[in-house]
């Protein structure tokens, strides 16, 4: 089955493509979500007209996208969560936490852009990057913080709450 892209498909191709897919990936998932059409004469002759629309939108959409990273270049995003003693955290940092406080800090990023293989899991400074655009790639420093326990010194512990344990 041969289909016209709407949208960027990931490992398919690009908004606008003819691309050759098997039938049920078609009729199953690519149509029914709108993420493309059947490539007939003329769906195609409308794809011409898309494209010439698609590449004015890209370039627009590509300045902004560099605008965008020129915002988060100095973004600096701190997490303080509870660790143990070889700073491992009790918990992770994942990319929703990254997003919400992008947020905070008034960008609107998705969390799906943020290119976070796995959570974050330990203390420390780490460099997240985050897909913009197509190939625009911003990055983000996040900073892990231990979170300050306050334990009680094993002096002022009452004899009696001693003698109990």
């Amino acid at each position: 089955m041969e289909v016209i892209l709407k949208e960027d498909v990931a490992n398919l191709g690009n908004q606008g493509d003819l691309v050759k897919v098997a039938d049920g990936y078609g009729r199953n998932f690519l149509l029914p979500r709108k993420l493309a059409m059947q490539a007939t004469a003329s769906n195609k002759a409308v794809v011409e007209q898309m494209k010439s629309a698609a590449a004015r939108r890209n370039a627009t959409e590509r300045a902004h996208a560099e605008v965008m990273v020129a915002h988060l270049a100095p973004v600096v995003l701190t997490f303080i969560r509870k660790s143990g003693e070889a700073g491992h955290l009790f918990g992770s940092v994942t990319s929703v936490d990254i997003a919400a406080e992008l947020a905070n800090k008034g960008l609107a990023i998705d969390r799906r852009k943020i290119q976070l293989p796995e959570p974050l899991k330990s203390v420390g400074d780490f460099v997240v990057a985050i897909k913009v655009y197509r190939d625009v790639i911003g990055h983000v420093k996040v900073i892990v913080v231990a979170e300050a326990s306050e334990e009680t010194p094993a002096a002022a512990v009452p004899a009696e709450a001693a003698a109990a344990e």
